[in-house]
């Protein structure tokens, strides 16, 4: 399987997407501003979006992607996207984006009996078999709901924290797991530690804390951090004392899971 890295910051800038990745060409984890950079018919061939949680950077190419692939998708006979998340994500996603105020309601369009999208629950701790690929929703820990995922391969797992702070459960979980690649936010410097705390981010001081949870030495992709933070951050991770090889995810960047 190969993850292609759409968008990994934590805001716009030149350059800078927020967060998703590609699945191979059907499965996008997460919906930010890199999504747009697909060309129209790779766009038309998602068909699953696994989303995080409400927060904007994380969602807001799924209404335009909806209604960039609609006419091509009826014309080739293919069924609705499935947006998958939490109930808690879903009912933020009808109510505040497809209000038919600030987007179309994409799940009654082009006909409420054959809409563009359709939205899926799932909940903490399910296994999702997606395109051929199996999915396990992980917790996480935000100031709305939120989950991370983990993606297996023949020989591990590919596993994504989503926006979280210090989480306990995420550790417990991925103990019995064989971690290959970890992409884990680190949105704040320690300078800015307090406002992770209370936004429920990461801190390089409190990734640290994180990691040293998590067994064995593993690939850890650096994510989240605001456009011209990205060299003051990393500076920081980068004087952690820890096993793993750690790393600033990129987009553009491709990760093989075998």
């Amino acid at each position: 399987m190969k993850i292609r890295v759409l968008g990994c910051s934590g805001a716009i800038a030149e350059g800078s997407r927020t967060t998703s990745f590609l699945v191979d060409h059907d499965v996008l984890v997460d919906a930010g501003t890199g999504v747009g950079d697909l060309p129209l018919e790779a766009l038309a061939q998602i068909d699953h979006i696994l989303i995080s949680h409400s927060h904007l950077d994380h969602i807001l190419a799924i209404g335009l992607l909806a209604d960039s692939v609609m006419r091509l998708r009826a014309a080739q006979g293919r069924g609705p996207i499935q947006v998958h998340a939490l109930p808690d994500t879903l009912e933020a996603l009808r109510k505040h984006i497809f209000n038919g105020v600030i987007w179309p309601d994409f799940t009654r369009l082009p006909h409420a009996d054959k809409p563009v999208l359709q939205l899926v629950p799932f909940t903490l701790g399910e296994q999702l078999q997606l395109g051929g690929k199996h999915f396990e929703v992980l917790s996480a820990t935000h100031t709305v709901p939120a989950v991370g995922f983990a993606l297996q391969g023949r020989d591990g797992w590919w596993v994504y924290t989503g926006d979280t702070g210090p989480n306990p459960a995420l550790w417990a979980r991925l103990s019995s797991m064989k971690v290959t690649h970890l992409v884990i936010e680190t949105a704040f410097s320690n300078e800015e530690c307090e406002l992770a705390q209370l936004s429920q981010h990461l801190c390089p001081k409190k990734l640290g804390l994180e990691l040293n949870q998590l067994q064995g030495s593993v690939n850890v992709h650096i994510t989240h951090i605001k456009p011209g933070e990205v060299c003051a951050v990393m500076a920081e991770v980068g004087a952690l004392s820890t096993a793993h090889r750690v790393s600033a995810l990129q987009a553009g960047q491709v990760l093989q899971l075998e």
